[in-house]
């Protein structure tokens, strides 16, 4: 092992929200170039506290290429991206910089997930499917309704539960693997205390990534690269290159001119992600177009069907047992969350840390290619 990287790890990887929101503010005042900021989160952490999404800005103001690097996205996840961008801080990257190139990184677009080990935002949504146009008819998932009662049921043991899971297989035996995939995390907008929920409108986290693209002039640059950090999928501790179905295979191929051949693409069927709708790349997409290239780097943690009863016991305490939220079951259900998407051992933060870096290198190369 590395024992620099270790290091590394043991100083970035954190135990809380809190302590990565303090992490951050003190190493971009310490790197003493950057441009701090925050904004408000109307939501409250377990303990009352205020949370808020905070941003830096590295280099010149009108650079006609910036990157983005954003965290906590989908709230729990955000211990590896927060990790990452404190690497980035701590390892000077800023000073890569060139005089027309700059740098925004955004810290826990939903904190209200980071701060209490959710996926969702506290409207209960996943932020990585809301983003359609909520103008237009908004997509349909019948498979989803049709499993919506078994994969949310009101009870998580007894004949209730024991007759969703039978129904859930059953779907699965009949449909095929791949479509049971796609109805239970493509997402879904009829559902509001199931997951992957994509919302009736635009989150207050979405709003604030909007209100952060507009104050730092995001759409008038003339390229964007984006780095969305998650966990989750795919192999343990491999970061996937996934690209979105949003940019087409034009935006996948823009991906590989910088990052290389281990970029994947749900069109091709290389991605461990299936086609997904409303993702943070249909945003940017309309956004920028052709200016931009977005990549969601996914860290794998433990096997996706590991990941189901998790998040069943997460959303069933927040639909059904509200009184439970603060109590030692609460409290077990989101350290069974957080255990899941942030595996706190010290191979898994090597890895993360070993393949951040080499992805910001390959941004920081391709804003000047």
């Amino acid at each position: 092992m590395n024992d620099a990287i270790l290091d590394a790890a043991n100083r970035h990887f954190v135990s809380n929200y809190f302590e990565a929101r303090q992490k951050f503010r003190d190493y971009v005042a310490e790197a003493a170039v950057g441009q701090p900021g925050f904004y408000p989160s109307p939501a409250r952490g377990p303990g009352g506290d205020p949370l808020s999404t905070d941003i830096a800005w590295f280099g010149d103001r009108q650079a006609s290429k910036v990157g983005v690097l954003i965290s906590a996205t989908h709230g729990v996840e955000g211990y590896c991206g927060s990790a990452a961008q404190l690497d980035w801080l701590a390892e000077r990257g800023y000073e890569e910089l060139k005089s027309d190139e700059a740098m925004l990184l955004i810290h826990a677009i939903n904190p209200y997930g980071f701060a209490w080990d959710r996926r969702v935002t506290q409207e209960g949504c996943d932020l990585n499917r809301n983003f359609i146009d909520f103008a237009a008819p908004l997509p349909q998932n019948e498979g989803y309704d049709a499993l919506a009662d078994s994969l949310m049921p009101s009870a998580l043991d007894g004949p209730i539960f024991a007759s969703a899971e039978a129904t859930i297989e059953k779907y699965r035996a009949t449909h095929g693997e791949i479509a049971y995939r796609k109805a239970r995390t493509s997402g879904q907008y009829r559902h509001p205390t199931g997951m992957f929920f994509g919302g009736f409108g635009p989150t207050v986290a979405r709003q604030t990534l909007e209100r952060i693209v507009s104050d730092y002039s995001i759409p008038s640059r003339q390229l964007v690269l984006i780095i969305d950090y998650h966990t989750g999928l795919g192999p343990y501790g491999y970061g996937e290159l996934q690209c979105e179905q949003a940019s087409g295979m034009t935006g996948y191929q823009r991906a590989r001119d910088i990052f290389g051949h281990s970029v994947t693409s749900p069109d091709l069927g290389t991605s461990s992600a299936l086609v997904l709708n409303g993702t943070q790349d249909d945003y940017w997409q309309r956004l920028l177009g052709d200016r931009h290239v977005y990549v969601c780097l996914e860290f794998g943690t433990y096997p996706p069907e590991a990941a189901r009863p998790v998040l069943r016991a997460d959303h069933w305490l927040y639909a059904y047992g509200q009184a439970q939220i603060q109590t030692e079951f609460g409290r077990g259900v989101r350290r069974r969350v957080k255990q899941h998407y942030y595996p706190d051992r010290a191979d898994w933060k090597e890895m993360v840390l070993y393949r951040t870096r080499q992805v910001h290198r390959q941004m920081m190369q391709g804003m000047r290619a």
